[in-house]
This record gives structure tokens, sequence and C-alpha cells, in this order.
């Protein structure tokens, strides 16, 4: 018989084909119907099928059109079958009863274990048996037996291939699903980033303790000076006014971890015998105008009579309360009745509603003044403010808050105030009001610099804490000692440098700090410092500098200011700016060579007189960026001065 003469098959009455009655197992009858009543997906498909003639089979790589089973299984749940949320396995439906597939399979497309199908239907789920094809899915993928166009298995990111069974979803819906299993991949790689990373054994055991933030509860070698700072404060804790203190020191020698140690103590100490006494901290660095630094104090007091007004208001409402229910309540209390009770608590609340916190900007600075002036006095206390780079303070604003506030004495009902200032700058208090400088230098206190064997102490106690049993060899604290003795005994400079090597060490999976990881520490640290350096410098001497490097680049050597001055000209006219003199520009150059960043040298010309004969002291590309990171000089970057030539280069 030929293909056109071919009989058409009808379905029988039960729904089912006559082709697979006779390959069909002999309990087909008995799970034909599921055990929610509602007929399988094999019945279900066959009955909704519009018989057509056999065509003849198509190869695998041709795709199939969507099951009309599927839509009929899934009309009869009452699901539509595009409606499967994004991201929801279709297993998620089976396992609430709402689309009878297989819960187990974690893709949740495979609907070949709800019934037991036909060996016709196992053949078709295998691509083996006649296709229900249009064509018009050709773009879709082989989606009944689970491939791509390419004959490839679709597998998820479990490794779980998708088997659509007897039906296939809709494009839209495979499509977010591949999307998902990308994502997946991606996060199992971004996962993988840090595995690595965290499989090592780490080498710190509390990093933080080697920051300058972290005070510690023991100074070596700052015993005389915390002694000193004690004796004057103990005064607070009698009620008195304590006189005020000014401590200097060069950076790094302890001032302001001698000074927290003590404040924390002076607080601690105040809680214990129930005596009112407050340390303020203020970083004038940060804070560096009178403005600010009244509106943070003001702030900070505010905040905290909220907090003891809130209290107050708690007791007393209790209070209330009991005495209510009994008169007895208020024996030994300073409220003779109830109403009493009712008027300090309108009092509070009254005061509470009064208190307004002060805008970083906007307001005259004698409001801000008396708003923190209220506070400060709203209850019996002992404040110490104390205002760590207290030098910027009075470059940046003058001494007029240092006046406002160290003659706040006079005017205070409640409380006390005494300041404590902390610089580095031993000079600054000579630009101080004679009023201000007496007042105000009451007492000071000196920090000498470290020396390499009193260093090598402060990291042996540190490196206890911070770093894993014997994570150190034995020539890495020394080693960092005698760099940061070089640095006029800088203890900050040896945790930095100490720590730096740490994470060096850690990074590159090393199982202990050695000697090498603390000299390229030094160097990280010292072009860190360059780059900061020459980024703050103010434009006419990135002018100065980018003149050095050009003459440098360009293979004059020893140059010499009447060189760096000509250079300098044409910079300026390039970017537009103002020409200095040439005396000014000297003393540019000579601002240069103390912060290290140039090596000038004065030399003798015989008759020609003297000149200086300057040398970068930094590295020429590195500084040269950072130059060129500046907006003005940037547009400079690509002029190539003319350079004279000399006889002796």
């Amino acid at each position: 018989m030929t293909r056109d003469e071919e009989p058409e098959h009808s379905p029988n009455d039960d729904g089912t084909d006559d082709r697979s009655d006779a390959t069909t197992h002999s309990d087909e009858n008995d799970d034909s119907t599921r055990s929610d009543g509602r007929p399988s997906d094999t019945e279900s498909g066959s009955a909704g099928s519009d018989p057509k003639p056999r065509s003849e089979p198509e190869s695998e790589s041709e795709p199939e059109v969507e099951s009309e089973s599927v839509r009929e299984t899934e009309r009869g749940s009452g699901v539509e079958p595009d409606s499967t949320p994004t991201g929801t396995s279709v297993a998620d439906d089976g396992e609430n009863g709402k689309g009878g597939h297989n819960g187990d399979n974690d893709a949740g497309y495979d609907r070949s274990d709800e019934t037991d199908h036909t060996d016709d239907a196992r053949d078709a789920a295998d691509g083996d048996a006649a296709d229900h094809d249009d064509g018009d899915d050709a773009d879709h993928g082989d989606y009944n037996t689970g491939r791509d166009t390419d004959g490839d298995a679709d597998v998820g990111a479990d490794g779980t291939s998708f088997n659509f069974g007897s039906g296939s979803r809709s494009r839209t819906d495979v499509d977010l699903d591949v999307d998902e299993v990308l994502s997946d991949e991606d996060d199992e790689a971004s996962t993988g980033l840090f595995d690595d990373l965290l499989s090592g054994e780490p080498i710190f055991e509390n990093k933080e303790v080697l920051r300058p933030s972290y005070t510690p509860h023991e100074l070596p070698h700052r015993k005389d000076q915390i002694n000193k700072m004690a004796t004057i404060l103990v005064s607070a804790l009698r009620g008195e006014t304590p006189s005020n203190i000014l401590i200097y020191g060069k950076t790094g020698t302890g001032k302001t971890a001698s000074a927290k140690f003590v404040s924390q103590e002076l607080e601690s100490t105040s809680q214990k015998y129930d005596v009112p006494c407050e340390v303020e901290y203020i970083n004038c660095e940060v804070t560096d105008t009178q403005y600010r630094v009244l509106a943070q104090l003001a702030n900070k007091f505010i905040e905290k009579n909220e907090t003891v007004i809130d209290d107050q208001l708690d007791d007393l409402r209790d209070l209330r309360s009991a005495a209510t229910d009994d008169d007895s309540a208020l024996d030994g209390t300073e409220f003779a009745s109830v109403s009493d009770v009712d008027d300090r608590i309108a009092d509070l609340e009254s005061d509470r509603e009064e208190m307004e916190e002060v805008p970083m900007t906007g307001w005259p600075t004698d409001r801000v003044y008396s708003t923190f002036f209220d506070a400060v006095d709203y209850h019996e206390r002992v404040v110490v403010i104390m205002l760590d780079e207290i030098d910027k303070l009075v470059e940046k604003s003058g001494d007029d808050t240092l006046y406002n506030l160290s003659r706040m004495n006079s005017e205070l009902e409640n409380s006390r105030i005494s300041i404590m200032g902390i610089s580095n700058d031993l000079k600054f208090t000579d630009f101080l009001d004679p009023r201000v400088k007496s007042s105000l230098g009451e007492e000071e206190i000196v920090f000498p610099p470290y020396d390499a064997n009193q260093l090598r102490d402060i990291l042996q106690h540190r490196s206890d804490i911070a770093f894993k049993g014997d994570a150190l060899t034995e020539d890495v604290i020394p080693l960092c000692a005698a760099f940061a003795a070089q640095e006029h005994g800088d203890a900050r400079r040896a945790l930095d440098l100490l720590r730096t090597a740490g994470e060096l060490a850690e990074r590159s999976q090393a199982d202990l700090v050695e000697e090498a990881h603390v000299r390229q520490a030094q160097d990280k640290i010292e072009l860190d410092r360059v780059v900061e350096v020459v980024r703050t410098l103010p434009t006419q001497s990135k002018i100065v500098l980018f003149s050095i490097i050009l003459l440098e680049q360009n293979g004059v050597h020893n140059v010499n200011t009447g060189e760096v001055f000509n250079i300098y000209k044409r910079l300026c006219e390039e970017i537009d700016a103002d020409v200095l003199t040439q005396r000014r520009v000297t003393d540019l150059i000579s601002e240069l060579d103390m912060l290290g960043i140039v090596n000038a040298v004065v030399v003798s010309k015989g008759r020609y007189g003297r000149t200086k004969e300057i040398s970068l002291s930094v590295p020429i590309d590195e500084t040269e960026a950072v130059l060129l990171s500046d907006s003005r000089l940037g547009d400079i970057e690509d002029v190539q001065p003319f350079v004279q030539a000399r006889f002796d280069n």
C-alpha cells in the first residue's frame, strides 16, 4: 500500500488510538484515570487530537509542534498553559495536587512518571514515533525530546535534562528558564571567585588593633604622660573644674591614644562613683570651623538631655500611677501630691519639645552658641572637650572658638567645662590672642618620639592580639621598628607597616609574614605617602614640580632654578595661571625639598654666583600621573616644552 492509500485512523470510544491498542500494557485501563478523577496525559492528549492522515516520520533534527495534550490537561486543572510564574518549577504544582506532575523532578518538566505510558508514548518521547508537527515552531528546538535544534540535550545548572514528556511549554517560559540556568551558572562562577581566597588559613586574629582608631588597654612607655593627665583631671570627679590642658608631640607619639585612654577611665570612674562627668571628642581636621564645632557639641548634648528627660518621664509616670492608687508611694520623694508630679511631667515635656537640633548650616553663629550653652548647662555636670588637631581649627577659623569656650565657665550655672587640646605643632599658640593663650595653656604635656626599642615593645604588644599563633618571623617586628624609627619614632607608621605586611602575606596566601613582606609594605606605604602629598599640593607648587619632571624627562639632569623657572612660565601661559616671580618659585622649590619630593642642593658657579641643583626624590611616572589628574594640569599633558641643551648633560 502506498502512502497515499494508507487508511485514516480514528480514535476509539475510550479516546485512544487503534495503533496504541496493540502495544498497550495490561494495566492501561487502570491508569487511564488519575487519582484525582481527571484524565491522564495520554488519554486527554489523544482525545484532544484531530484525526489526520499519517504523514511520513520526520527526522530527529526537525522540531515538533507543541502538543495539545498539555493544554487540555492544564485546562482541565484550571491552569492556563503559560500561567506558570517565572522562576516557579512545574513540579511545585504537582506537589500541591494541581498539575499532577512528578515533584521529584528538579527541573519540573518531566511528565513521563505521572502515568504508565504506552510503548508508543515512550517512543514518542524519544522522538522515534510520528510527530504532531505543523512546522510552526521550528525555532523552538525539539522540546519533546529535551534537545535543541542542534540535537544537544538541554541541561540545567544541576545537571538535570529538560524532558517535556508528551508536550512542551511556551517559548517564553523556556526562554525564561534558560535565563535562570545561565543566572545560576553565573552565581556559581561568582561564588567560586572567593572560594579559593577563603580556603587559606587567615593570618590575622584581629586586624583592627593595628589601626589608629583602636584604643589599647595598655600604652607602653607612656605611663608618665598618662599619670600627669590623670592628676589634672581627677578634680572633675570631685565636681570641680579641671585645668585646661595642651598636649604636644609629633605624629605617632601616642597623644590621641593616651588622651582617649584617660578619658575612658575618667568616664568609667565617674559612673562608678555616680559623679556626672562627660568627655566629648572633636576632630578639628574634619570639624574645622566655629559653627561646626559648636553645632556638633550642641547636638551631642541635646541628644544626651533628651535621653535624661525620657528616663525621668518614665520614672515620674510610674510614680504617678502608683500614687494614684496609694498616696504613700510619694513618701520620701520631693512631691507632696500627685498634682506636683503632674506639674513636673508637664515641665519636662515642655523642655523636651523646646529642644531643637542645630542644622549644619543656616543659623547665625550667636544662635548656635546660645543653643550649645543652654544644652550643656541643662543639668549639673563636668564636661571635658577634647579638641584633636586643634591647630587646624586655629588655622581655619582663628581663635574665636577657643576664646568662647575658655570664657564659658564664668557664665555657666550648673555645669563646668575644661578644654584638652592636642596638636603636633609646638608653635601654633604663637598665633593665639594672649588672653586665649594664657587660659588655654594652663597645663602642657609633651610627648617625645619613640625610639626603636620602644617601637619594638609596642609592636610586640599589638601583634600578640592581631595575629594568629606564630604568624611572624623573628625579623619582622625589629625591621618594622627600624623603619618607623627613621620617621621620627612614629608608632602609627610602625603599626601601618606591620598591618600592610600582614595583608600582603595574606593576599599571597603565605603561611608567615616575612622580611620580604615588610620591605614590600615599606615601598607601598612610601608610594602612597608621596601620592597623597603631591595630590594635596597647591596649584603653583604642582606647576613647579611638573616643570622639574618635564626637564628630567627630556634628559636634563641636575636642573637649576633658572631652567625650572623658564619651563614654569610657559606652563602657566598654557593653563592661563598667574606667573609668580623667580624668587617665589625658588621658595616653592625649597618647600618641595622639605617635603622630600625633590632634592635641592645649593652649588657655587664661581663668578656666575650660586644656584640650586634640583633632582626628583620620588618615582617620576607615579608623580606625573598624580599631577595630571588635576583638572587644570590635565590640559598640558601633551605639551613638550623646548629644553635648552647644556654642555654638562
